[in-house]
């Protein structure tokens, strides 16, 4: 398979970190604004925190405009969201406890955080270095 996608891998990175920092900022919008699907709702001090949160690092993940540091953020923001909404040591496991999601943002966020912002980035643009964390 290298032979075939192993010459994409840098594309496909890019269409994978817009994807993921697209969805992320829906999982902000979701929570600050009811959009889309939810009606806004009280979520307090933390959640509005989350939420922009969310929405900031998700579009500078998604846009490539210091992705190393938004993706980082991001990362750590999922590792506390799982240890705080999901963990209980009766169900330690994510997949016993729905924390999978968190888990799985966590990584590939701190995954992108390594890599840095790649092709079709707004750092690639402006000619920055690719400068990871």
């Amino acid at each position: 398979m290298q032979r075939v996608l192993g010459r994409y891998s840098e594309y496909i990175y890019a269409i994978v970190r817009i994807v993921i920092g697209f969805l992320f900022v829906l999982h902000g919008t979701q929570k600050l604004f009811g959009f889309p699907l939810l009606a806004p709702g009280p979520i307090g001090a933390l959640g509005t925190t989350a939420a922009v949160i969310e929405i900031v690092a998700g579009l500078l993940v998604m846009i490539g405009l210091f992705a190393s540091v938004g993706a980082f953020i991001a990362s750590g923001e999922m590792a506390v969201a799982y240890f705080m909404a999901h963990f209980k040591s009766q169900a330690p496991l994510p997949i016993q406890n729905g924390g999978e999601l968190a888990v799985l943002y966590c990584f590939i966020f701190l995954y992108i955080a390594a890599k840095g912002s790649g092709l079709w980035s707004v750092d690639s643009l402006r000619g920055a270095p690719a400068t990871n964390l």
